[in-house]
């Protein structure tokens, strides 16, 4: 059977078109005005969509290991309501449709009650599991798909090591080539390449008066012109300062009689 390797939309689609043949699984009268949930806001659009819902719930049983119920049910098909400006808020689908289904199925032979420890639900039969082991099927012949076939016995798995990734070689610079012609001003002693493991020696900082000692020496600015002297002109004040420093001749009236 290729239940799980088929689509699962493919197979609700048309496992909902075989359930409208089977008598036992039928639409109540209200299906056509009732919602599914209170998160959503209208009836389905869709005029089949009881026989979905009970394709879906059957595939769901095909899944599960223990039991169903409704309450497992009613989260999964819950959903987020839509509250406006207020925050979304998560409700259950309704139990009652649930219920209906999952009787109906029941009815019908593909599904049955169960009591497993503290788990009670419902399970798949193996009339379900053919119904939609039919249906899968169908769908791989007309798509063309061929699983391959199971071995006999036991497969046993070898756990095969792990391969370490291959390390990349080095690859040496070689020295530019000289052209022809040309001998080579000094010969180069040969350098011993450092132990791998030595550690790298730290240049030592150079003096300041190495430094400047390699440094260009910088290029002495020009002398400025000297500019040439004004002509000094003696100023009316300090004439009239040497006039007053002059001593004063006094007239002797006496010898002039």
């Amino acid at each position: 059977m290729g239940i799980y390797e088929i689509p699962k939309t493919e197979l609700i689609e048309r496992a909902s078109k075989e359930l409208q043949k089977v008598t036992a699984i039928q639409p109540p009268q209200w299906a056509i005005f009732v919602k599914t949930g209170m998160s959503k806001q209208r009836q389905p659009m869709r005029t089949d969509w009881w026989f979905v819902r009970a394709a879906a719930i059957l595939r769901r049983l095909s899944d599960s290991d223990g039991p169903i119920g409704v309450q497992k049910l009613r989260t999964i098909y819950g959903a987020k309501k839509n509250c406006g400006h207020a925050p979304e808020r998560f409700y259950r689908g309704s139990g009652n449709i649930l219920r209906k289904v999952l009787q109906q199925l029941e009815k019908a032979g593909f599904a049955k009650k169960v009591d497993k420890g503290l788990h009670k639900g419902r399970i798949i039969t193996p009339q379900g599991l053919s119904f939609l082991g039919k249906i899968a099927d169908a769908y791989m012949k007309e798509k063309n798909i061929v699983l391959p076939k199971n071995p006999g016995g036991e497969l046993d798995i070898i756990e095969l090591p792990k391969e370490k990734p291959a390390k990349k070689a080095r690859v040496r610079k070689k020295p530019a080539e000289e052209a022809p012609g040309e001998a080579p001003e000094t010969a180069a002693a040969p350098t011993e390449a450092p132990a791998p493991d030595a550690p790298k020696r730290k240049r030592a900082p150079r003096k300041k008066a190495e430094v400047q000692s390699v440094l260009p020496a910088p290029e002495s600015a020009p002398a400025p012109e000297a500019a040439p002297a004004p002509a000094t002109e003696m100023s009316e004040t300090r004439k009239v300062s040497e006039h007053a420093q002059e001593p004063r001749k006094v007239l002797d009236i006496s010898k002039s009689e």
